[in-house]
């Protein structure tokens, strides 16, 4: 019995982590929302997924310096007004660490391990973020060099999370 109480108690565990995906702007494509939503179902057993969608800065096309940085700084007053002081952020930037999906494993494994149960990781709007998202964050995460769209990075995100959770409990899908 007690080997069962045990047991059950390690795997709420894995529960009390809470990841938070913050975007800017709605995600548009229907095979983008598709892909998002496969990923947000497959991680219901590791954790408590809260994707949240702050609007975008309507701007035209082209934009001085000071109009641009006016943009990213309304969107980054939502992005934080989504963020506790409690939680470990981690915002996308192509200037951040670039990890392995190993590390980014260890990396969650490390924050949950450390009694980090709130990981939020930001996803700019399509002029980045501002200074202030960087300042708030514990850390900067690249996936490449490369730019991509911010919708897109949504889905890529969502599905590494899912295999570093695969990877941290050691169940097939990496490879």
């Amino acid at each position: 019995m007690c080997i069962i109480f045990v047991y059950n108690e390690l795997k709420k565990v894995d529960k009390l982590v809470n990841i938070t995906i913050v975007t800017v702007g709605k995600i548009k494509d229907k095979y983008l929302k598709m892909g998002i939503d496969e990923f947000d179902k497959r991680l219901k057993p590791y954790a408590k997924i809260n994707l949240v969608e702050v609007a975008d800065e309507k701007a035209p096309e082209t934009l001085s310096e000071a109009e641009m940085e006016n943009v990213k700084l309304k969107e980054a007053e939502r992005i934080l007004a989504k963020v506790s002081p409690d939680t470990h952020v981690i915002a996308l930037a192509i200037e951040g660490k670039q990890k392995t999906s190993e590390e980014l494993s260890a990396s969650i494994e490390s924050l949950m391990t450390y009694g980090k149960s709130k990981v939020c990781f930001i996803i700019g709007g399509s002029l980045g973020l501002h200074d202030s998202v960087y300042k708030r964050a514990n850390e900067l995460l690249s996936f490449s060099k490369m730019t991509f769209p911010h919708q897109l990075m949504k889905l890529i995100l969502m599905e590494q999370v899912y295999r570093a959770f695969r990877i941290m409990k050691g169940e097939p899908y990496h490879k």
